[in-house]
């Protein structure tokens, strides 16, 4: 997924979003810091939110469903993947139960990926993220570091 890819995704279900928490379209400019005009624009798709738009908008609406529907699980990840190159966290997670798929294993470490959005991450033996990233070739590579850093 490209960061263009990720502002047309969240641009489709803006709409949804704000009928999700039943807001006018006057209240849901003013949350997201745009003009009213904007957003009716962007509703009937004649117009999309920048990056910082559709950043802000996963950001303050992180828990909607439509979200965690169209992205399999919290955007947040996505927005950082996207963000950063080679983004490295230790943040816990639950593991994968839902939206994730095992690619490769070992005891400590696995590689999994999103079955929505298909990037990439690598947790370890507690679930917590060590890094995620849509790019196969880094997550892979990574994994073998980690792996044998824990050989040592």
């Amino acid at each position: 997924m490209t960061r263009i890819e990720f502002i047309n995704k969240v641009s489709l279900k803006l709409k949804l979003i704000r009928l999700e928490r039943d807001y006018t379209q006057d209240k849901m400019a003013d949350i997201i810091g745009i003009s009213k005009k904007t957003l009716v624009q962007i509703e009937k798709g004649r117009s999309l939110l920048g990056w910082s738009g559709a950043v802000a908008l996963c950001t303050i609406f992180r828990d909607s469903e439509v979200l965690e529907m169209t992205f399999g699980g919290d955007p947040q990840d996505i927005i950082l993947s996207l963000a950063f190159t080679d983004y490295e966290s230790n943040e816990k997670t639950m593991g994968g139960k839902i939206w994730w798929t095992d690619i490769e294993g070992e005891d400590q470490f696995r590689i999994q990926q999103n079955i929505i959005s298909r990037h990439y991450r690598i947790l370890d033996g507690q679930d917590r993220r060590i890094c995620s990233s849509f790019d196969d070739a880094y997550i892979r590579k990574r994994f073998r570091e980690l792996l044998k850093k824990a050989e040592v």
